[in-house]
């Protein structure tokens, strides 16, 4: 499969490089942009490449031969369950998909199964003398795609986006019941009590402003599939934002728990995957967006709430 961009103004000078530009458009690390140099595969203006650190000039065309290879599945050993997998490596930053069930860093109570952990011991054999550095979280229960850092300093770089709510972070959520509004925005300021749940306050001084804009994906018989785009990212600010709306996310335990309960969500996960992310390499200042393919479990119920829908043909 050929891909190909052209070099345009909206590309900072400093990213405007071969492998940059490899990484960015196939979305891989930057050792298979290398190797795909040195295989003869990447082309500017109809020439072939042979130096990988070459820069380049504004109109410039870039292709690639490119067949794209699953995401790296990383285990202790073989036959194990899968750690996570690892969507785009380089020397600055990771993006790794973290499964359900499982903790993004430790809690006071000194979890030693995290993803932070496991990433840790990955890079501590392949990598020895790197650290990561977590810069978001994922609900326990929440899989899908996170970005981790290599130092503090790319580490507060990142940070710094997502405080200015620029990285794009789309979720998907099956969600109780039917939505009456397809489109629409969630705004408002959580707050946290003793047992540590979240809840909506009218007070801006008691809580943090929280921002959810969703789009109805699907109708389903007592359920509906939502695409959600976070503008800012509070704990558990999903889960409580539908729940307060009446739809609480299937699965989950702690918000409207009776109702998020469903025939065919037998999981101990929620309905709630981060599916996308999209940030500025801090470094390079590439566009970098990943996305994570749903878990099985989402298609298993999406095709048994398909099936459950009345037959409107005549």
């Amino acid at each position: 499969m050929r891909r190909h961009t052209t070099v345009d103004p909206s590309l900072p000078e400093p990213a405007r490089n071969i492998l940059t530009i490899l990484q960015s458009l196939l979305g891989v690390h930057r050792k298979t942009a290398l190797e795909l140099v040195h295989a003869g595969a990447v082309f500017v203006n109809d020439r072939t490449v042979s130096q990988a650190h070459c820069k380049l000039s504004l109109g410039d065309r870039i292709e690639v031969e490119y067949a794209p290879q699953p995401a790296k599945v990383v285990s202790k050993r073989q036959g194990s369950k899968p750690q996570f997998e690892i969507a785009y490596d380089d020397e600055h930053l990771m993006l790794v998909v973290k499964p359900a069930d499982l903790l993004t860093v430790p809690t006071p109570k000194r979890e030693r199964n995290t993803l932070i952990g496991r990433v840790q011991q990955w890079l501590d054999d392949q990598q020895p003398g790197t650290r990561a550095f977590c810069v978001q979280r994922l609900d326990r229960g929440v899989s899908g795609i996170i970005v981790l850092a290599k130092s503090l300093k790319v580490a507060e770089l990142l940070r710094n986006q997502f405080q200015a709510r620029k990285p794009d972070r789309q979720y998907i959520a099956i969600v109780a019941g039917k939505i009456v509004n397809s489109v629409g925005t969630m705004k408002s300021f959580l707050a946290t009590d003793k047992q540590l749940n979240r809840f909506s306050v009218e007070d801006e001084l008691a809580g943090e402003l929280a921002i959810t804009h969703y789009e109805v994906k699907e109708f389903w018989e007592d359920s509906t599939l939502v695409e959600v785009r976070l503008e800012t990212g509070r704990r558990n600010q999903i889960r409580v934002h539908f729940a307060e709306a009446g739809h609480p996310v299937i699965g989950d335990p702690r918000y409207r728990t009776q109702q998020a309960a469903h025939r065919w969500w037998s999981h101990k996960r929620l309905a709630l995957h981060a599916e996308s992310l999209g940030f500025e390499h801090p470094i390079s200042h590439a566009s970098i967006k990943f996305i994570a393919p749903w878990p099985q479990e989402f298609r298993d119920f999406r095709k048994a709430a398909r099936r459950s829908l009345p037959d409107r043909s005549p």
